[in-house]
This record gives structure tokens, C-alpha cells and sequence, in this order.
């Protein structure tokens, strides 16, 4: 075989490696155990196809994404290289082409998912057609809590040992943590040769932005951007049809894509954002892994991403050609509640949490900077360096102001209500603005109320979230995103340390009114109540709105109601549906279950004979033994109760024909006198 170097420029075309990728090839091509960590768009696929080219042997890729692997063997094909997928996705002839040219000792890279490692003859077939190594993509998805965890990873290890190959995994969004994980399950703990690449794309300017009319904000980006291809991330997959209709709306050629479509319709929408030029994709982060376009001109995510990690890979698929490209990420409260809640309520351990939590704090920190973005990224991978000059803060440097004292005022807010409340009832208070909710509470009284009228809403809405961007303070799940105060936030109430913050979102700016649902302090409930809707749904297999309808979720989320006396006073919650769902939304509400009611009362739940039905029960308590308590107990079952509260007899006479003249006796006068009293 010829040397690398000859076949880079002979098979490639390249007339010299890229930084970084020399001493990865020779590592690999060598036969030594190699672990490579290289930026989206490093050229990472090159450090094992050239080194299958020069080895004897087939190299087995193991990718997570058909699509993927599609593109790189219709690319290698192009350069002249035999190589071959085995995906589901394949025809019959293409899978019998294959094992042709493998039975031929033609097919130099075998590509296949990590989900055939699970079938009983691919050790053999492997062993047969003479593999001589394993190259791994995408080899963080081997991390048990990473977001793109894939079960089947966890078998290459085995593979590795059967086999008796040598391994090289590579990745490009793997921290300290994560690269560990990898070299004890993919390397038994033993370690690699290891090569960490910068992490600069210094070709991607980063820009990130508050929520403020987001679709808005998307449009005009995309818009000012007209004909250039173009990837948008939405947090949802209704986001992503919605979003895609109003870029086309706006003149704008757009698609989405989302893993709930059928497969033929995610070839199809893979194929044309390929092929076509200026077609923008809105899409959940399903899509893009397996994309190997090198002219994506921008990346913008509607909704903050999960992590900085995942911020990284997303938006360094844009500019792999290495020409300017640019990024645009929104965030605003809501994201950040949202992501705390999906660590909180994940099932992973105490320590995972604290560890995704950090993680999260990353990004927030980089979200909310007060110097040079890039500098902020580099440096949670570990490496420093000068402003950029190519990211938004570069661009125009924010001012800052110290805001200890703002920061102090609100959590004396917080702490004084409990940490019971959410921004915006904070906001209230400290505004000094006398709604309902505030007196009723007596929260008029406190030593906080009005003390921050020194600032608009606008700017205590931007504090709050840079108090949640700084980790100050945490939405708690468990009260419906109420704020509570962190341990970093101690120093700072004490007096024992100063805060600064970004002046420039905190000015007040006009900005168009949007109607929401509810109100931002019952935005987090409704949230809930709709996820419960979706559990419920999902598992009878109906439509949301066959269980409860927006309308009736949203009454839920205001009225809060605390019992299912209350709860059937919701519109559309009729007895029917409070029996089947009534105890499910109410524990969603309060934070625990319904006490346990019987049949016959829960049908008079909401309605006056439900109260009457309580009375006669208390009365009868005081009765089962006699007025004197001498006597031998006595009682009547609840359904004869709840006829007597439903019909309510108007003498003894119509007490005894519910009651009979034993259960009259002992208990009909005092009935009749809660009767006559209700």
C-alpha cells in the first residue's frame, strides 16, 4: 500500500493534512489503540479512511446515522474507494453487492450501525472477512448519561476483544468526564494514544440573544440571510412544522424534520437540504449528525440547547468548508426552567444531576457573558484564548453595572415568601404593584414590598434571569418553578461579595406585546398539566384534547384548584372525566395525591349535595352509638347517604323511605336538621 501521504493527494485530493490530523493518521495507521477528540468539521472522517486505505484488511466504521453513513460511502465511491453500508435502509441488491465485493476482498471500509452488533452472526461475519480494525464515530454516544447515548455502544468493547483489533474512536464533543467513560468501556480503562484537538472554529461567529418575539427573531435572521443554506434547532417537533411554514410564509424555501417522520420522509427531506441550495431546515437535534454539508451557512436555535456540548457540535455544523459563517442562539427564562426540570426529573443519580446541572451552568454562563464568547467556550474545553473578535460581545462589548444590591433585594424577596413564588409575583413585590395574589397573601406587609421600584419590570425580569443564567437561583419542580435561593447565591446576600450584570439587557426597549396563555407565573403549572395530558393521551392512544382541552388546562393552571369538590367547578371537567382523570391532574396541581374518596361521594364532587353529603356524615359520626353513646352501633352505608343528600326528604316520612325505620329512629331528626340548615 502507498504511504498516506500519497494517497491523501491521489485518493483525497488534498494537498497536505489539516492541523492535527498528521500524527492521528499515523497513530491509526500504525495499529495503536487511538482516541481523537477534533471540532465538527475537523476532518475527523479522513483520520480513519486513510488509514483503512493503507492498511491490509477491511476497517469496520461503526456510525450511529444511516444517513451518514450514505454520505461517506457515496463519497469514498466518488474518490474511487470500495466501501459499503449495511443499514436497514438498504435494498436486497445493495446488501448482496456488499457481501460480494466482501467475498472478493474488494471492500476496503465496512460501515454499519451499532444496533447489528446485537445480532448472533456479526462477530462471524466479521472474523471472516478478515477486519483489521475498528474505527468508532460519534463515540461519545458510548456515555450512558450523555444526550446522545446509544445502548448498543456499550458492545464494541466486546467487539474490540473478540476480535483481538485495534480501535480508534473519535468525537467531537467529549469533556474530561466523557473521555474518560470512553477509554474504560470502548478500552477496558487501558489508555489510548490520546490527541485532543484545539477546539477553535475560528470561522463561526457566535451570537446569542434573549427571547423577544422569537419567531421574529428567527424570520429576520433567516431573512437577512436569504439564499444561503441554514439549519434552525427547536426545542419540540411541532416547533419545527410551525416554524418551517412561517419561514416559507415569509418567501423563504424551508423544510422540517423531526424523528416522529416517517423514514421515507426524513430521506426525502435529508436528500433535498443535500441537494438543494439556500434551503433552510428547522429541525429537532435528530437532524444534523448524519449531514455532511459543507456550505451550511448559519445555525440558529429557537430554544436554548441542552448543554454546552451539545451547543458545540450544533452549531459547528455550520462552515465546514471553513469559509465565515454565523450562529444565532435564543434563550429566556422559560429555557432555562425547562432544562433544569429535565435534569431534575431524569432518572439519573444525585451525582449525574449535580454533573448536568454543571454542565447547563456552562452554557448559562456562556448565554449570559459579559466578555468575549469565545473565550468563555474555549475555556470549558480547557484552552485560553485572546478576544476573537468575532462574536457579538466582540462586536459591541457590553456595559455592565454592579448589581449586588439589586440581586440582594430579590433574594430577600424569595426568602420572605417562602420560596413559594415565581418571578413574576416577585417582581410585584418588589415593584411595589398591589395585585390580588399580593394581598391576599399579605405579601403588602413586607419589609421588601416596593423597595425595587428604582427598576422597571423589564429590567427585574432581566435580573431574575441572569440570577437563573448565574445559578443564583433554581426553579423548583416540585413547587411549579418557584425560585429558591442556592448555596452561590449565600456570599452575595451576606454582603460578602459583588455581582455585576449585563446593563444592556436590562434597559427598557419596546417591545411588541404578546398574548400568552396564561400568565408567567402559572406558565410553569400549565406546563405540567400538559404534560400530564400527553402521558394520558399517549397511553390510551387518543388525542391530547379528547382528554382535557387547552382551555380547560389553562382554567387549572389559574384556579389551582386543591380538592375534587373544586376541581369539578373546571369547564370541561365533567364526572366522567374527574373520575377517570380528576386524582391524576389534582396530584400535578397540589404535589401529592387525592385522599382516597368513596365512589358515592366523588359523583356529588362539585355539587351542593356534596357538602350536605359531608354534614350528614359528621352528624352520623356523632350518632353510630346513640345520643348518649350507650347504644348499639349503628350506621348507613354512603350510597344511602348520598341519596338523602341528593334527595333530601322534607319530613320522617320521606327520611324513612330512604332509611327504614331503624337507621330513621336513630338518625332522622338530626338529618333533617342539616337539611333545613344547608
Amino acid at each position: 500500500m502507498s504511504g498516506p501521504e500519497a494517497l491523501l493527494q491521489s485518493v483525497f485530493g488534498f494537498p497536505g493534512f489539516r492541523p492535527g490530523q498528521r500524527e492521528i493518521v499515523e497513530a491509526v495507521t500504525a495499529g495503536r489503540n487511538t482516541l481523537a477528540i477534533m471540532p465538527t468539521g475537523g476532518g475527523k472522517s479522513l483520520c480513519y479512511q486513510l488509514p483503512a486505505l493503507c492498511r491490509d484488511g477491511v476497517t469496520v466504521v461503526i456510525s450511529p446515522l444511516i444517513a451518514l453513513m450514505r454520505d461517506q460511502v457515496r463519497a469514498l465511491r466518488a474518490a474511487g474507494v470500495e466501501a459499503g453500508a449495511l443499514t436497514s435502509g438498504n435494498t436486497d441488491d445493495e446488501t448482496e453487492e456488499i457481501f460480494r465485493a466482501l467475498d472478493e476482498g474488494r471492500l476496503k471500509l465496512l460501515y454499519m450501525a451499532p444496533e447489528r452488533l446485537a445480532a448472533g452472526g456479526t462477530q462471524v461475519l466479521l472474523r471472516r472477512i478478515g477486519t483489521t480494525l475498528i474505527a468508532v464515530d460519534e463515540a461519545h454516544c458510548v456515555s450512558q448519561w450523555g444526550h446522545d447515548f446509544r445502548p448498543d455502544y456499550l458492545r464494541i468493547g466486546e467487539l474490540r476483544r473478540a476480535l483481538g483489533v485495534p480501535l480508534a474512536a473519535f468525537t467531537a464533543t467529549a469533556d474530561a468526564e466523557t473521555r474518560a467513560e470512553i477509554v474504560t468501556r470502548l478500552f477496558d480503562g487501558a489508555p489510548p494514544d490520546t490527541f485532543l484537538r484545539g477546539f477553535d472554529r475560528p470561522n463561526i461567529h457566535l451570537a446569542f440573544a434573549v427571547k423577544d418575539s422569537p419567531r421574529t427573531q428567527i424570520l429576520d435572521f433567516a431573512t437577512a440571510r436569504r439564499g444561503q443554506s441554514g439549519i434552525v434547532y427547536c426545542a419540540t417537533r411541532a416547533k419545527t412544522e410551525t416554524l418551517a411554514q412561517a419561514l416559507c410564509e415569509a418567501g423563504l424555501p424551508a423544510i422540517h424534520y423531526h424523528g416522529g417522520m416517517e423514514a421515507d420522509d426524513r430521506r426525502q427531506a435529508e436528500t433535498r437540504f443535500q441537494q438543494e441550495d439556500g434551503l433552510i431546515v428547522a429541525a429537532t437535534v435528530a437532524f444534523g449528525m448524519g449531514i455532511d454539508k459543507p456550505d451550511i451557512r448559519w445555525v440558529a436555535h429557537a430554544d436554548l440547547p441542552k448543554s454546552i456540548e451539545a451547543y458545540y457540535q450544533e452549531i459547528g455544523r455550520a462552515g465546514r468548508d471553513g469559509a465565515p459563517a454565523e450562529t444565532l442562539t435564543l434563550y429566556g427564562p422559560e429555557d432555562i426552567r425547562l432544562r433544569r426540570a429535565q435534569v431534575d426529573e431524569g432518572l439519573a443519580p444525585p451525582e449525574r444531576k449535580a454533573a448536568d446541572h454543571a454542565r447547563l451552568n456552562a452554557l448559562l454562563g456562556l448565554a449570559e457573558a459579559t466578555a468575549c464568547r469565545r473565550q468563555v467556550l474555549l475555556g470549558y474545553f480547557g484552552e485560553t484564548s485572546q478576544p476573537c473578535g468575532a462574536c457579538d460581545l466582540c462586536d459591541a462589548p457590553p456595559e455592565t453595572f454592579d448589581a449586588t444590591e439589586a440581586v440582594r433585594k430579590a433574594l430577600s424577596a424569595i426568602l420572605r415568601t417562602g420560596e413559594n413564588f415565581g418571578a413574576g409575583h416577585l417582581t410585584d413585590i418588589l415593584t411595589g404593584n398591589v395585585t390580588d395574589k399580593v394581598r391576599q397573601r399579605g405579601h403588602d406587609g413586607l419589609p421588601t414590598f416596593g423597595v425595587g421600584r428604582d427598576l422597571s419590570r423589564p429590567a427585574w425580569a432581566a435580573v431574575f434571569r441572569q440570577m437563573m443564567g448565574r445559578d443564583l437561583v433554581r426553579p423548583d419542580p416540585e413547587r411549579h418553578g418557584a425560585l429558591r435561593m442556592t448555596e452561590a447565591a449565600r456570599p452575595i446576600l451576606r454582603g460578602e461579595a459583588a455581582i455585576e450584570l449585563r446593563r444592556d439587557t436590562v434597559r427598557d426597549r419596546a417591545k411588541p406585546v404578546v398574548k400568552a396563555l396564561v400568565s408567567e407565573e402559572d406558565a410553569p403549572l400549565l406546563s405540567a398539566l400538559k404534560a400530564k395530558r400527553r402521558a394520558l393521551a399517549e397511553a390510551a392512544r387518543v388525542p391530547a384534547y379528547v382528554i382535557f382541552p387547552d382551555r380547560t388546562l389553562i382554567e387549572m393552571a389559574e384556579q389551582r384548584p386543591g380538592t375534587l369538590d373544586q376541581m369539578a367547578q373546571i369547564t370541561g371537567v365533567g364526572a366522567k372525566k374527574l373520575e377517570s382523570y380528576g386524582a391524576a391532574f389534582l396530584e400535578v396541581i397540589t404535589g401529592a395525591a387525592p385522599d382516597a374518596v368513596h365512589p358515592a361521594r366523588r359523583r356529588l364532587a362539585g355539587r351542593a349535595s356534596g357538602e350536605v353529603y359531608d354534614r350528614l356524615l359528621a352528624v352520623q359520626a356523632d350518632l353510630i352509638r346513640g345520643a348518649a353513646g350507650t347504644e348499639k352501633p349503628l350506621s348507613c352505608s354512603a350510597a344511602l347517604i348520598a341519596k338523602v343528600a341528593e334527595q333530601r326528604p322534607r319530613d320522617l316520612d320521606g327520611m324513612e323511605r330512604i332509611l327504614g325505620d331503624k337507621r330513621t329512629e336513630r338518625f332522622g331528626a338530626a338529618f333533617l336538621g342539616v337539611l333545613e340548615d344547608g
